[in-house]
């Protein structure tokens, strides 16, 4: 097992390797897997991020760092960070599983763009990622929040827009409007059945 190194997420050196769209999808679906599985125990993960996911030679995704977060203190530079947090988060060892739909949704924004979240309370470098793709699909660019590597695979847009769609849900500032894993699970596997139809065709 090894840490997945987000070559989606910001990793522009020379020996990145790309991802995918299969990859992404079953990276996805295999992460929603494991904090499903948390959250129909009763329990919170509460540092969802792609360095929390790790990945077996087949890109088999299992969930990392289970409880960390309960047992970090709330410092003042910790409660700064963003990127993943869910906006409603004002202390990190009380996160709700929506709080979790947040942060998979960021992942997904990831696994789409590209791009890394931005951590920019603390530093001035990177973006809000949720909010730079919705500026970007507001203006009806949508095609230019993907990742450059997606898109020189052919057919594969109305999928991607699927997923920006899931990940979207996610990433509402409102937790109510967020939707259960169970229910992300349900999509992503939908998603996955839709490619694999594909390809059968």
């Amino acid at each position: 097992t090894y840490v997945l190194e987000p070559s989606w997420a910001g990793n522009k050196g020379a020996n990145r390797t790309p991802l995918d769209w299969d990859t992404r999808v079953k990276i996805a679906l295999g992460a929603a897997l494991g904090i499903d599985y948390l959250h129909s125990q009763g329990f919170t993960h509460g540092n969802i991020k792609s360095s929390n996911i790790l990945l077996t030679n087949n890109y088999n995704s299992c969930v990392s760092d289970y409880g960390l977060a309960q047992l970090v203190s709330t410092t003042p530079a910790a409660s700064k960070v963003v990127g993943y947090r869910a906006p409603e988060v004002t202390d990190i060892r009380k996160v709700t599983t929506k709080a979790d739909v947040y942060s998979f949704g960021v992942l997904l924004l990831e696994l789409l763009t590209g791009k890394a979240p931005s951590t920019a309370s603390v530093s001035d470098e990177g973006i809000d990622l949720p909010r730079w793709v919705q500026s970007v699909v507001k203006e009806e660019w949508t095609s230019e929040v993907f990742d450059v590597e997606l898109l020189r695979f052919p057919g594969l847009e109305e999928d991607m827009v699927e997923l920006l769609q899931i990940a979207m849900s996610c990433v509402s500032p409102s937790p109510d409007q967020r939707p259960l894993m169970k229910q992300l699970l349900y999509m992503l596997n939908h998603l996955r059945k839709h490619e694999e139809d594909k390809d059968i065709a």
